[in-house]
C-alpha cells in the first residue's frame, strides 16, 4: 500500500536527487562523503523506474547487458555496507518507516526533509548529524524504489564492522590518506614504486599491491589469493570484475571510496563510454566513479565494487551521441559491435 511519504517521493526525477545530495554534502563527514555519492550512482533511480515499466526480465537483461545483482529490492540491508553510516541503518531504518506513518501531503524541499529526519536520528542515538546524513538520504531513495511494504519488510540488520571501520570517522579519513612507505631510499624509486588499492564489495574487503602508473584493473589480475569467479562470475581475473581492457565493455566500473586524487585524470574515451554504460559519472578530471581498466594508480586508493555493471545509456538516459575514437583492440572492437548491436536490438 502506498502512503503519503512514499507518493511523494515518486514525484522527484533523479536529477533532483542528485541536486539534493549535493546540497547535503558539505554536512556529511567526510568518511562518508563519496561513499554517498558512490551509492546513489549504484542504484540510479533512472534504471529502476525504466526496468519497472518493462514487460520481460530476461529479455530486458539481454538486451541492456545487464550482469550481477541490479535490483535493489534484494539488498535493502546490504546495499550501503560500504558506508561508516551503515552501523546507524536499524535506526535510520526504523525511523523512516515511522516519518511514512504521519507524513502528510505536504511539499517541503526534499534536502529538508532528508535533513529534518537525520537530525531527528543524531538526537535519539546521540551522535553528530553529519554521521547519518549521508545513510538517511540512501534510506530515502531505498524506499522510493522498492515501495513502503518491501522496505518494512526487510529485517534492518547490518554487517558488524570490522577491521579500520571499528575505528573513529576522523581516523579512518585520515589513514585512507595515507600512501604505503616505499622505505629509507623510496624517494629514489621511480618505475618500482608500489602502492595499495583498498576495496570493498556486497561480499568483503581486502587489498591488493599496486605499481606506480598502473591501471586498477591489471593490478587486481595479479591478485591469485583466491578464486574470484567463484565468488563472482564476472570476475575473470581478480577481484575486480573486467572482459576487456579498453573500456569497451563496462564490467569494470568502480567506486572511489578516498583517493581519486591519486589516480589519473579521466580520459576522452573513457568520458564517453562512461555516458555509453550509463554510468552517471560526475564532471572533473578526478571523480569518484571510474572504470578500473583506465585508471592508473599514483597512490594508495580505496574502492568499491558495484555489484553489477551492463550498458544502457542510450536507452535510459538518451545522452550519448557519436564520437570517433581511436581504435581498440580487435576482441575489445567485437565486443563493442556485440553490445551495440543488443542495443538496437530493442530499439
Amino acid at each position: 500500500m502506498s502512503t503519503n511519504l512514499e507518493a511523494y517521493l515518486n514525484d522527484f526525477p533523479e536529477a533532483v536527487w542528485l541536486s539534493a545530495v549535493d546540497s547535503l554534502l558539505s554536512d556529511i563527514h567526510p568518511v562518508d562523503r563519496n561513499a554517498t555519492q558512490v551509492w546513489f550512482r549504484f542504484f540510479p533511480l533512472q534504471l529502476r523506474r525504466f526496468v519497472d515499466k518493462q514487460p520481460d526480465e530476461a529479455e530486458l537483461r539481454r538486451s541492456l547487458g545487464l550482469l550481477g545483482d541490479y535490483d535493489l529490492a534484494d539488498q535493502i540491508d546490504s546495499s550501503h555496507r560500504f558506508l561508516y553510516g551503515h552501523r546507524f541503518w536499524p535506526v535510520v531504518k526504523a525511523a523512516i518507516e515511522a516519518e511514512a506513518e504521519v507524513f502528510t501531503d505536504q511539499k517541503p524541499d526534499l534536502a529538508a526533509e532528508i535533513r529534518q529526519v537525520a537530525q531527528n536520528i543524531a538526537e535519539k542515538v546521540k551522535i553528530g548529524e553529519s554521521l547519518v546524513l549521508g545513510i538517511t538520504a540512501i534510506g530515502f531513495m531505498t524506499l522510493n524504489q522498492v515501495g513502503v511494504e518491501k522496505f518494512k519488510a526487510a529485517a534492518g540488520e547490518v554487517e558488524k564492522p570490522s577491521g579500520l571501520m571499528t575505528k573513529s570517522p576522523d581516523f579512518i579519513v585520515a589513514e585512507r590518506k595515507k600512501d604505503d612507505s616505499q622505505g629509507l631510499f623510496g624517494f629514489l624509486r621511480t618505475v618500482d614504486k608500489q602502492y595499495s588499492i583498498g576495496w570493498l564489495d556486497k561480499d568483503g574487503s581486502g587489498k591488493f599491491k599496486v605499481f606506480n602508473d598502473e591501471e586498477i584493473a591489471s593490478a587486481s589480475a595479479r591478485d591469485q589469493s583466491q578464486n574470484w569467479r567463484a565468488r563472482d562470475e564476472r570476475c575473470w581475473e581478480g577481484v575486480v570484475p573486467v572482459e576487456c581492457r579498453s573500456a569497451s565493455c563496462g564490467t569494470c566500473w568502480v567506486g572511489v571510496l578516498a583517493g581519486e586524487d591519486k589516480l589519473s585524470d579521466v580520459g576522452r574515451r573513457e568520458r564517453y563510454q562512461m555516458k555509453v554504460f550509463g554510468y552517471e559519472q560526475p564532471d572533473g578530471e578526478k571523480p569518484i566513479l571510474r572504470l578500473a581498466c583506465q585508471a592508473k594508480a599514483y597512490g594508495n586508493a580505496m574502492i568499491v565494487i558495484p555489484p553489477w555493471n551492463g550498458v544502457f545509456g542510450k536507452k535510459v538516459y538518451g545522452n550519448v551521441e557519436e564520437l570517433e575514437l581511436e581504435p581498440v583492440t580487435t576482441s575489445a572492437k567485437k565486443l563493442r559491435e556485440t553490445i551495440a548491436s543488443a542495443v538496437d536490438d530493442n530499439e
